[in-house]
């Protein structure tokens, strides 16, 4: 009897195992939930052990979560600690702009075996998420390792405004003041803020206007790419074009020093803050809201809130309007950037069962649904948000409008019913664009609008050699070698044209040096190893 019972163990234990994972095998067939241990960012509004979208997919897909949740502060040390630790969850399920794994941590650990590729799992059980892939030839680049593999996802979050960051916002109310036209031409640009500053706008008899400033962050708030665009394409990141299939870079052409000296014509005539070159966005915000007088003609800023209060009844909210990109004399280009960056933020570990791999995925591939993700972001229906009523219309008023968000009352207690910024794995461009949104753009509720129809003036001027960064993948043997050269190529490329503008460094003395700065940097290395990442991605097949 008891060898018996000695063989029927070992048997049900054979039965329990799994060689896809190293977690337990739950059935779900048979009505036992699956175990699936997460690691997950949480926000001070949220409980996701209690959230009702919890809930609502443990039932759905016969799960039980366990939590490990991390506070958005320090979230990617401790996302380092639990996998140098061997202590790490069955999935990581992230905030992308809080922290997510980088490329080259999918490429270390999915050759390691600790982080799962997903494509057998996608083919299988993910068929919303598999559409997306095949339909969308960035996002499957960007999620797409040099060999094949799928080592994560990020989330698909088509920002039309963020697709296009380096606008410019020129004060109108001045321009009707003193009988002026929208400029359209750097010449044009020019004339608009040399009138801004000698001609008394804001009435108070005093010399105190600014005609153009900016800052120092990433929110399209640098006054050089908008005005160099007239001249040559600036992405205001890499530097970097395509053409023909060959990455070069444009910061050493003739065409970026004849930039730059209509930038430095600006600059000596006191028409750019030199401020814009080194203050952050509250110093540019403090000229923006200027309490005594208005003193702002114009603000490079991917939208005004950043520089200016655009609250209903706020004394100059209304007075600030995009334009279209300047022609100059050789371009009237638009700085674009796919508004996703790369790296994942879904990401299956060994320690998942093959029932919890399969359980994950098809959670995953629920939020790529429309009905998911509006569930996963949005919260309960009637609640959280509702649908359209009569006369409402969508952000893109040529499509049907499909939700509108119920913002919290004064004084609601957070309603904990969604997973928020978790769950923005198909929030593609016609999904975003189905919002309502009001049709005042200086109201409150038509604020998202205002930022459309501004960016509405840029989309479709961004040249045909774009150098697709978010799509590429680095070989991880070069990846610490690429990341100084970025940053020292960067750094020099944007001190050098501070020098140049401000005439700290001569356009005419020490323009030859200043290319010979970028050799000695190593830029024809970078060069190539951007241009074997870009062979390597099936973006340039």
């Amino acid at each position: 009897m008891l060898v018996c019972l000695l063989l029927l163990s070992v048997a049900l234990a054979g039965c329990s195992s799994s060689n896809l994972g190293n977690g337990e095998k739950g059935d779900v067939s048979s009505g036992d939930k699956v175990s699936i241990n997460v690691f997950a960012h949480q926000g001070s509004d949220t409980n996701l052990q209690t959230n009702k979208f919890t809930k609502k997919m443990e039932d759905k897909f016969n799960i039980q979560f366990h939590w490990t949740t991390v506070p958005f502060d320090g979230a990617a040390e401790k996302r380092q600690i639990s996998l140098a630790s061997g202590d790490y969850p069955d999935l990581y399920l992230l905030i992308p702009w809080v922290d997510r794994f980088s490329q080259t941590d999918l490429l270390k650990f999915g050759q390691q075996g600790v982080i799962l590729p997903l494509n057998d799992l996608i083919d299988k059980y993910a068929p919303n998420i598999k559409k997306v892939l095949d339909s969308n030839e960035y996002y499957k680049a960007m999620n797409t390792a040099p060999d094949g593999n799928i080592y994560g996802l990020t989330g698909l979050n088509e920002c039309f405004h963020c697709s296009y960051p380096n606008k410019m916002w020129v004060n109108t109310k001045w321009l009707k003041q003193l009988g002026l036209s929208e400029p359209g031409t750097t010449a044009e640009f020019k004339a608009v803020l040399e009138a801004f500053k000698t001609k008394d706008p804001n009435g108070n008899g005093k010399a105190d206007e600014v005609p153009l400033s900016g800052s120092i962050e990433n929110f399209g708030v640098h006054i050089i790419p908008y005005l160099m665009n007239g001249f040559i394409y600036d992405d205001d990141r890499t530097y970097l074009v395509v053409n023909n299939g060959k990455v070069d870079t444009a910061a050493s052409k003739p065409e970026w020093k004849e930039g730059l000296t209509y930038i430095k014509s600006l600059y000596d005539e006191g028409l750019i803050d030199p401020g814009a070159f080194t203050q952050n966005s509250g110093a540019f915000k403090k000229i923006g809201d200027n309490a005594d007088a208005q003193l702002l003609g114009a603000g490079a800023a991917m939208h005004p809130a950043l520089f200016v209060n655009t609250d209903e009844g706020s004394p100059y909210g209304k007075d600030y309007n995009a334009i279209p990109p300047l022609q100059g004399p050789h371009a009237n280009y638009a700085t674009y950037n796919y508004p996703i960056d790369p790296g994942a933020s879904f990401v299956l570990t060994n320690k998942a069962s093959e029932q919890t791999q399969i359980a994950a995925i098809q959670l995953l591939d629920y939020l790529y649904t429309q009905e998911g993700a509006m569930s996963a972001y949005l919260g309960e229906e009637g609640t959280s948000w509702r649908k359209p009523q009569e006369g409402e219309v969508a952000l893109n008023d040529q499509i049907q409008p499909l939700y509108k968000s119920i913002p919290l009352a004064s004084g609601e207690e957070p309603r904990n019913d969604s997973w928020g910024a978790m769950s923005q794995y198909n929030h593609h461009r016609a999904y975003r664009d189905a919002e309502v949104q009001g049709t005042d753009v200086y109201a409150s509720d038509g604020y998202e609008r205002r930022l459309y129809e501004a960016t509405l003036l840029m989309e479709g001027k961004e040249p045909k050699n774009v150098f697709p960064h978010w799509a590429l993948w680095v070989d991880p043997a070069s990846a610490d070698e690429v990341s100084m050269m970025q940053t020292n190529l960067k750094d020099y490329i944007d001190q050098n044209a501070l020098q140049f503008i401000t005439g700290a460094k001569s356009l005419d003395k020490d323009w030859e040096d200043y290319v010979k700065g970028l050799e000695g940097l190593n830029i024809q290395r970078y060069v190539e190893i951007m241009q074997s990442s870009y062979d390597s991605s099936s973006i340039s097949k």
